[in-house]
């Protein structure tokens, strides 16, 4: 029998339950929604969470419908899977969690005795990453507009850092970002105790994209294929590119702005990105890239002020 929470699995079967956390500002318990696949022949271990960061909705998405489409009984291995961490910031749909403030993805590995975020870190990194042999915890560009790409944060120079960006190639979009993350990220966490573990970064919405959705639902059996859970060809782009680093623009005027480059798209040196305009039109600003690359992500409202973000362009892209 496998157990992970609340749900537990004999061999050939799938269960959900919770992960029991802590208690409520009136003295309820809360837990985290959980399911564990005990796979029919044994296998690896995957590991697979969503929703750390509250208002990022895509990865319950695909958590979602990988488990309505997982047949356990055609699964070598076991698959462990938390549907929601940031609970409290889930609630109200906030990006942190509004009872510490914390940015939960930069608290891993946790503590237990430690804030609230930090005690759900260490909640699931103790019951769920430390039992894996691999790792995915599924991102989104927030609320911006981004687009969808699988990051490797354990840096380049990480022992286990080929592992890491041959499990990013298999979950298969056609970009990754490699380039070493925040301290307390779970992909720059896992990797230092043997696991390794990406960020899946899933577009960008308000609530979300059903787009990105299927993407991340498609790299999640990508994977499974890939590691022999499940026998199955995987989906992958017949080209796969890496950008290792970002250059941020921001606007110097105030106003409202017309993307001249748009998400995905290759510029130059020079090329024109963005204009800012006033409310009748007249152009304030025209912005140019200062280097190549790739329109990686945008701001989502059309009004910025001075010194506001507005884009990101990915560097040192280069073909895998």
């Amino acid at each position: 029998m496998l157990q992970f929470g609340t749900a537990e699995a004999a061999p050939g079967e799938i269960d959900t339950g919770i992960l029991r956390a802590g208690e409520t500002r009136d003295g309820s318990e809360f837990g985290l929604p959980v399911a564990v696949v005990n796979g029919a022949e044994e296998g690896r271990t995957l590991y697979v969470q969503a929703v750390s960061d509250g208002d990022e909705l895509n990865g319950v998405g695909v958590v979602r419908e990988v488990v309505r489409r997982l047949e356990p009984n055609e699964i070598s291995g076991d698959i462990l899977l938390v549907g929601i961490l940031n609970y409290h910031g889930y609630q109200v749909a906030e990006h942190r969690n509004p009872l510490d403030g914390n940015k939960l993805n930069r608290t891993f590995p946790g503590d237990p005795d430690g804030s609230s975020s930090e005690r759900l870190a260490h909640l699931v990194y103790d019951n769920g990453v430390k039992r894996a042999d691999i790792g995915l915890d599924l991102h989104q560009g927030s609320t911006s507009r981004m687009i969808d790409e699988v990051r490797v944060r354990c840096g380049r120079g990480h022992r286990l850092h080929d592992e890491c960006l041959e499990l990013a190639r298999a979950f298969g979009t056609e970009y990754v970002l490699d380039q070493k993350g925040p301290d307390g990220q779970l992909a720059r966490a896992a990797p230092d105790d043997g696991v390794p573990l990406v960020d899946p970064e899933l577009g960008g919405a308000v609530g979300w994209d059903m787009t990105s959705v299927n993407k991340g639902v498609r790299g999640v059996f990508n994977v499974l294929s890939h590691y022999g859970f499940i026998d199955r060809e995987t989906s992958t782009p017949n080209e796969q590119f890496r950008a290792t680093g970002f250059d941020v623009v921001h606007a110097n005027r105030g106003g409202l702005i017309d993307l001249s480059a748009d998400l995905y798209d290759r510029i130059e040196k020079g090329d024109e990105l963005f204009e800012v305009t006033d409310v009748f039109g007249g152009t304030k600003e025209t912005v140019e890239a200062e280097k190549d690359g790739v329109v990686w992500r945008t701001r989502r409202l059309p009004m910025v002020a001075t010194g506001e973000y507005v884009m990101s362009i990915a560097t040192g892209v280069e073909r895998l």
